[in-house]
C-alpha cells in the first residue's frame, strides 16, 4: 500500500506512529493525541520546509502505528519504543550513568551487600539511589565495620578451607568457613543491615539495645561491646542525618547551552536543599534529529477540526498556500514565545528547539525510574509536561512537580546550571583537557569504585604462536606513567598458546610478592583483553585470598571495559571521553612494553639456537662471535679471513657450511612458494 494511502487508514485516536526506510529499520518514532492528524502534518509544505523533516520524509517509505487508549500510554509507549528501537532521528539519550544502590542478596544462603547502579528482579533488596555516588561506599563500608556483611565474591554456597583477609580485620563474620558463625547469627545481622537501610533507626536501636543487654547477662561480654558500638554509631549517623534533613527540598534543576549544532546539558541534583551532584550530558548531531516542535502540536489540532472532511488529493497534502486551515496555522495562531521559529531566510531551517528538546529529553531520563524527586525545575515550557507530571507521579506514588520558574531564587537556580552548562559546552568541544583530579571522579564514578585511583596497574601478554611468551606491568600513578615501576616477567609455567593461564601466573606472581613484602595494593588492576582474561586474574588473587581489589579488562577493537563483579553491564565510554583516552594511554603503554620485550626475547633466543646448533660452537665462542660481529647478520655475512680472526679455520669452515645451507633451504622454500 502506498505511503499516502495508508495514511488515510490511520486511527484519529491516540498512538504511536514509526517511520521507516527501504531497510525496514524504524527511522522515527512519534506520538499524537490523534495519529491521522499529526501524520498529514509531515506532509504539509510549512512543516518540509523545514530541512530534517524533509530528509526524514524522503527516506521514508512505510508507516507502522500503534493504538493506546490515552495520552499517558501514547507517552509511555514512546519512551519504550525509542530506547529499544534507537531511530536515528530521535533524540537519544546517550548518557547511561545511573546512580548506585545497595543491593542485599537476601536470596543466597548468607546474603552480602553490594554498590550496584542495575536493579534487576532477581530476589534482592535494593535502598537507593544514594547522593553523591560515593555514599553508597560510605554506608556499606559502615556495615562492614559495624555488621560484618560481606561484599566479597567468594562463593557462600559450599565451605572453604580458609578465611579472606576481611575475617581477620573483623570485617566479617566468616560465613566461608564452617564453624565461624550460625545462620542465626547471620540472619539477625541481616535483619540489622535491613532495618539500618530502610531507616528505621528506632527499632534497631531497641533491638540492638535488648540485645546488648541480654549479652551483657549472659558474661558475652565482647558480643556487647560489639553491639554498644552499633549503638553508638548509629546514634552518629542519626544526629548527622537530623541536622542535614531540616530542608527537604529535593529537586533536579536543568540547564543548557546550544552552539553550532552541538549541545550540552547539565543537570543538578538538589536533596535536602543541597546540590550534592551533577551529571552532564552531550549532543554533537542535533543537525540530523527530528525535534518534534509545538507547532505540529498546533497542526495537529487545527488539522483534527477538519479530519472527518472528504479526503483532499495528495497534490493537496503538499501545497497548502490555497487551504484555510493552513492559512490559520500560519498566521491566525499566536505563537507562544518560548516556541522556537519557523524557518526563514535569516533563520535557518535547522534552528534549535529546547522545547521539543525537553519534551524529548525528560521522558527518556524519568520513565521507568525507581526514584524521580518531588520537583524538577527545567528552563523552558513544553507541551507534555503536565502529562509527564501525572505519570512520574502515579509511578512514583506521590506527587511530582515539573516547573518552569521565571523569576526569584528558582530561575536562578536554573540559570546557575545553565552557566555551568556553558562550562561543559566549553571543556567538551572547545578541546579544554579537564584536569587529572576531574578525570580520576571520573573514572572511579564510571567502574563503580570505592576510592579515588591514584594508582593503576596494567598487564598485557605477548608472544607468538606459543613461543617466547612474556609479560608485560605498566604504572600510572597520579596523573603520569611510573617507569621505574614497570616490571617485564617470563611466564615459566605455560606452554603453547593459552592467555588465560599466563595472565593467572603472571597477576599471582605479582600479588602474592606485594602481600609478602606488605605492600600496599594498586587503586585498580587493568588487563589488557576481555572477560576470559579478567576471570583468569580474578582466579589468581581468589587463590592467593584477595577478594576485595577492584579489578578490570578493556576489550581491544570494542573498547569496551568489564569490571569484575559487573560483567553483565559492561562500561561503554563516549569516544571523546578523557576516562576512556586515559585508559585506552594505559593499555596501549602496556602493550608496546609487552611488544618490546618479547622482540629482545625472541632475538636472543635466535642468537642462542642459531649458533649453538654448529658445531664446534661453544658458549664462549658463540660470545666472542657475537662480541666481534656485532649481531648474527654480521656472522653471517663474514668473509672466511674474517671469521679465522675469531676461531680457528676449521670452526670457520664450519661456519660458512652452516649458512650456506641455509641459504640454501631457503631459496628453495621461496622455490616451492
Amino acid at each position: 500500500m502506498d505511503l499516502h494511502q495508508k495514511i488515510r487508514t490511520l486511527p484519529t485516536g491516540p498512538g504511536c506512529y514509526l517511520y521507516k526506510n527501504a531497510e525496514d529499520e524504524v527511522i522515527y518514532v512519534g506520538k499524537a493525541k490523534n495519529l491521522r492528524a499529526r501524520v498529514r502534518s509531515y506532509f504539509l509544505a510549512a512543516s518540509q520546509a523545514n530541512a530534517k523533516t524533509g530528509t526524514l520524509m524522503r527516506e521514508a517509505v512505510d508507516l507502522d502505528y500503534i493504538t493506546v487508549a490515552n495520552e499517558h500510554e501514547a507517552l509511555a509507549l514512546e519512551n519504550n519504543l525509542i530506547k529499544q528501537k534507537k531511530p536515528r532521528f530521535n533524540i537519544l539519550l546517550r548518557d547511561d550513568k545511573t546512580y548506585p544502590y545497595i543491593k542485599l542478596t537476601l536470596t543466597d544462603r548468607y546474603p552480602k551487600v553490594f554498590v550496584t547502579r542495575r536493579l534487576r528482579k532477581d530476589g534482592s533488596r535494593y535502598f537507593g539511589p544514594y547522593f553523591p555516588a560515593n555514599l553508597a561506599y560510605r554506608l556499606v563500608d559502615l556495615i562492614h565495620r559495624s555488621f560484618l556483611i560481606p561484599s566479597c565474591k567468594v562463593d557462600l554456597s559450599r565451605y572453604h578451607p580458609r578465611a579472606c583477609l576481611q575475617y581477620y580485620i573483623k570485617r566479617c563474620l566468616g560465613p566461608c568457613v564452617e564453624g565461624f558463625t550460625t545462620p542465626e547469627i547471620y540472619k539477625q545481622a541481616v535483619r540489622d543491615v535491613e532495618l539500618f537501610l530502610e531507616g528505621k533507626p528506632s527499632e534497631l536501636e531497641q533491638s540492638l539495645t535488648a540485645r546488648m543487654e541480654a549479652a551483657a547477662a549472659a558474661e558475652q561480654f565482647e558480643q556487647a561491646a560489639r553491639l554498644r558500638d552499633q549503638l553508638i554509631t548509629l546514634s552518629q549517623l542519626h544526629d548527622k542525618q537530623r541536622i542535614a534533613g531540616t530542608d527537604d527540598g529535593d529537586a533536579d534543576v536543568f540547564g543548557f547551552h546550544y552552539e553550532n549544532e552541538m549541545l550540552a546539558v547539565n543537570l543538578f541534583h538538589m536533596r535536602s536543599g543541597k546540590i550534592v551532584d551533577r551529571r552532564d550530558f552531550f549532543w554533537e548531531d542535533l543537525a540530523d534529529l527530528i525535534l518534534d516542535t509545538p507547532e505540529s502540536e498546533i497542526a495537529e489540532e487545527s488539522i483534527a477540526e477538519t479530519s472527518s472532511r472528504p479526503e483532499r488529493s495528495e497534490v493537496e497534502l503538499t501545497n497548502t498556500s490555497s487551504r484555510p486551515e493552513a492559512a490559520s496555522f500560519a498566521a491566525g495562531v499566536e505563537r507562544p514565545p518560548y516556541f522556537s521559529q519557523p524557518s526563514t531566510e535569516s533563520n535557518p531551517a535547522s534552528t534549535f528547539s529546547p522545547v521539543a528538546f525537553f519534551s524529548a529529553f525528560l521522558k527518556q531520563l524519568y520513565l521507568d525510574q525507581h526514584y524521580v524527586p518531588r520537583t524538577v525545575l527545567v528552563p523552558v515550557e513544553f507541551p507534555d509536561r503536565a502529562v509527564l507530571a501525572e505519570m512520574l507521579t502515579a509511578q512514583t506514588g506521590r506527587r511530582i512537580e515539573i516547573l518552569v520558574p521565571q523569576r526569584g531564587e528558582k530561575r536562578s537556580l536554573v540559570d546557575l546550571v545553565s552557566q555551568n552548562a556553558k562550562q561543559s559546552y566549553d571543556q567538551r568541544f572547545r578541546v579544554l583537557k579537564p584536569n587529572m583530579r576531574a578525570i580520576q571522579e571520573a573514572l572511579q564514578d564510571a567502574l563503580t569504585l570505592e576510592d579515588l585511583p591514584t594508582r593503576i596497574e596494567c598487564f598485557d601478554i605477548s608472544h607468538i604462536q606459543g613461543a617466547e611468551t612474556v609479560a608485560s606491568m605498566v604504572v600510572w600513578q597520579d596523573g603520569a606513567m611510573k617507569k621505574s615501576d614497570y616490571r617485564k616477567f617470563q611466564v615459566k609455567t605455560v606452554s603453547g598458546v593459552d592467555d588465560f593461564a599466563s595472565m593467572r601466573e603472571i597477576i599471582q606472581r605479582r600479588y602474592k610478592r606485594l602481600l609478602e613484602e606488605k605492600k600496599p595494593f594498586p587503586s585498580l588492576i587493568l588487563i589488557d583483553g576481555g572477560l576470559g582474561q579478567l576471570h583468569a586474574a580474578y582466579a589468581a588473587l581468589e587463590e592467593i585470598g584477595v577478594t576485595l581489589q577492584p579489578l578490570a579488562s578493556i576489550a581491544k577493537k570494542e573498547e569496551v571495559i568489564y569490571v569484575y563483579g559487573q560483567e553483565n553491564d559492561p562500561v561503554v565510554l563516549d569516544r571523546r571521553s578523557p576516562v576512556l583516552h586515559l585508559i585506552q594511554q594505559i593499555r596501549d603503554e602496556s602493550h608496546r612494553f609487552a611488544i618490546t620485550y618479547h622482540r629482545k626475547r625472541r632475538e636472543m633466543r635466535d642468537r642462542d639456537s642459531e649458533l649453538l646448533n654448529i658445531p664446534g660452537v661453544g658458549p664462549r665462542t658463540r660470545q666472542r662471535l657475537l662480541e666481534h660481529f656485532g649481531s648474527l647478520r654480521g656472522i653471517r655475512q663474514a668473509s672466511p679471513d674474517a671469521l679465522t680472526a675469531v676461531v680457528n679455520t676449521a670452526t670457520a669452515e664450519k661456519i660458512r657450511a652452516h649458512f650456506a645451507t641455509e641459504s640454501n633451504r631457503e631459496a628453495a622454500l621461496n622455490i616451492i612458494r
